[in-house]
Order: C-alpha cells, then structure tokens, then sequence
C-alpha cells in the first residue's frame, strides 16, 4: 500500500517556487510539452538573466529554471509570452500527450484535445486544489505515454474510440474522443471527493472503483494490454505530410540558454518529450540538414545510439542539500572515461531519495558515504 502523506503537496511552479541549495527553482508547465519559437526565446533569456543559464527538461514534458534570482520578474515574463494563462491553475496543468501525434504515426491526432483539456482544467475553479504531483495523459494509440501512469488518461483505440485510464490502468470504459475532455476532467473532480491527503489517485483505497461509480461509468470491454515502454524519438522522423521532425537528446536533460536561443531561431515548434529529449517540428529536408550540421556541435544528439541516452540523474551537489555527490559531474566523468558500460538504463542519484528516477527499469547508482553503491532493478 502507498504509504499515507503526512504533509501538503509542495511541488514547484512558476508561482510558487522551491527553496533549492542553489537558489529559487521555478517550474513552468508545458501542457502537452508544446512551446513556440518565441516561448523559446523568452525561456532562454530568461535563464540567461534571472537563473543558471539552464534549461532542465523534466519527466514530465516540462521546463524548470533553477537559482532564479527574481521569481516575480520571471513570472512576469512568461506571463506575457502565454506560459501563464492560470495562476490559480498553473501547478495543476500537467498534461502529457504522444509528442509526435498528428505528424508521425499513432491512431488520433489528439492535439487538439491538448487545448481543450488545458482550458477545461483552468476553467473548473474546483480544480486548481489538486496536489501539483496530479498527471493527465492524452495517448494516440502508439502507446508511448499510456505507460507513465497518469491518474486520468485516455488512449485511443480507433480514430473514433478511446479507453479511459484511471490511476494508470484501462479501465475497461470506452469513450468517443468528443467524451475525452469531460471524462478527464469529471474523474479529477471525483478524485478531489474521495481523497484526504492523498497526491495520487492509485494512492487511494479503492480509488478506481469509487472514481468510476462518481462517475456513473461501468466496464464495456476487456482492458487493453499494458503497452511497453516507448524509447525517446531520436535523429530524422518523416513526417506524414511529407516534412520533418528532429528528436534531439541532451545530457541529463540540461538545455544550454545559448542553444536554446538557436532552437527559437529556427523558428519551428519545439515539443518537450517526457524522456528529457526534445522535437523540432515541421521542417523541410534542407532545414533539417542545416539543424543537424548546426546544432549536433552545440551538444544536440541526433544519435538514437548515444550512451547518453541510456544516463540520467538527479541534481546532486550543489543545488541539493541532501546529496552527498555532484552525481552529474561524476556520471560525466566516468562515462567520458569508458568506466561506465552501457547496459540499459542507468540513474544517478546523489541520496537514496532517488529523486528524478525514471519509471523505466534502470540499474541504480546511488551516492553513499562510502561512495557509489550500484542497485539492479
């Protein structure tokens, strides 16, 4: 059983920012991990201004600013640039959706139902109390982000059906994708009735069942198998409209504020991934070929083959306190070194908190007083 929570849900946003051994971390979420050449532009000046001169790319297809030396200045900012349109709403709106839909594959174009999910959300006042930990997915059918196990989701099944997900499971309910929205957004208002201190539904008691009888909603099919875990879409991606999406991957996730300024020049939509990787979309094959000469010498990896992304870890030493080791300075090293055999999926972690650990099956190094000791998973 999840064990129970002694203590609020203090996630960061952009609003209310967390009190980091590096300074002010900010959070903006990207709902469907969608952002405009122009939200580039803003987020890099912003970085280069107010914070660390990065951009960390999270787990859940969002955007993070850490020692952020003047959080009202920077919320400010990207108020005025459309990352903002909630306040009451912004820690809230984490809403996860197959990066490549409507271009590459996939059963639905479910990016529209992006768009109204987010505005659906803002506009149920009720709503803004979820914990900030709340997670909505929006699968096209490839099954990519069905296994991140969302509280509230839907994957489509034909262009025309999808299945309801609850607590990260189908529930055996089917709806046409004009029910999707409202689905999502009346078992969020169930799960507000029936939890105490709970930040997830799968960590309430029966909370699946008591969801869908709020709900009104019954079983109309046997569940869907659960989809494997989907690699990160890296290199050149034809596009089904004949242009191309670049699936660009970045060591630990960290954006340069410099590279982050080429990517807005391209002038594209840049889609955040969940795997820490980023899309740029809608280019023709001569932009695509001048964004890789370009961009792969500015730490862009274009290579599906990169021990880079087989490597992931928390923040370590500095801008953590309980960390008892800059893991992102020794991963580096001993990769660089050839100390590190690639074999699968590994995590860093600088305590055993495990802070940042992917959902994936990954071998564990984990910082100790006595140095690293490795955990198989």
């Amino acid at each position: 059983m999840p064990r129970p929570r002694s203590r609020p849900d203090a996630c960061p946003g952009a609003l209310q920012v967390h009190e980091a051994a590096d300074g002010n971390l900010a959070r903006v979420r990207l709902p469907g991990g969608v952002l405009t050449s122009a939200q580039i532009q803003t987020l890099s000046e912003s970085a280069a201004r107010w914070g660390n001169g990065e951009l960390e790319l999270t787990t859940r297809g969002n955007v993070q600013l850490r020692a952020v030396s003047d959080p009202a200045a920077f919320a400010d900012r990207i108020a005025a640039a459309g990352l903002l349109p909630s306040p009451s709403h912004e820690r809230v709106r984490n809403i996860l959706a197959s990066p490549l839909s409507g271009r590459v594959g996939g059963q639905a174009d479910i990016r529209d139902l992006v768009q109204q999910l987010d505005r659906a959300l803002c506009d149920a006042p009720a709503l803004s109390g979820l914990p900030g930990r709340t997670l909505f997915t929006l699968d096209d059918g490839r099954g990519d982000v069905t296994p991140l196990a969302a509280d509230f989701g839907v994957h489509a099944t034909t262009n025309t059906e999808s299945a309801l997900l609850l607590a990260g499971r189908d529930t055996g309910v089917r709806l046409h994708p004009s029910e999707a929205v409202a689905a999502l957004i009346e078992s969020a208002h169930a799960f507000q009735a029936v939890r105490r201190t709970e930040w997830r539904l799968a960590e309430v008691p029966d909370g699946i069942d008591r969801v869908l009888e709020r709900l009104d909603l019954s079983t109309t099919t046997d569940p869907l198998p659960a989809p494997a875990e989907s690699p990160p879409p890296i290199g050149w991606l034809d596009q089904d409209d004949g242009f191309v999406t670049l699936g660009g991957g970045l060591p630990f996730g960290i954006l340069d504020a410099r590279l982050a300024e080429f990517l807005a020049a391209v002038e594209r939509p840049v889609i955040i991934t969940p795997w820490k990787t980023l899309l740029l979309c809608d280019l023709t094959e001569h932009m695509a070929e001048q964004v890789v000469r370009v961009l792969a010498p500015m730490g862009l990896i274009f290579d599906e083959n990169s021990p880079w992304l087989h490597i992931s870890a928390c923040t370590g030493r500095p801008g953590c306190a309980k960390a008892l080791a800059d893991v992102r300075t020794d991963a580096r090293a001993a990769l660089e070194r050839g100390e590190v055999p690639i074999v699968g999926n590994q995590h860093w972690s600088g305590c055993d908190r495990l802070c940042g650990r992917p959902r994936s099956t990954v071998t564990d190094v984990v910082a100790t007083a006595d140095g690293y000791l490795h955990q198989a998973t």
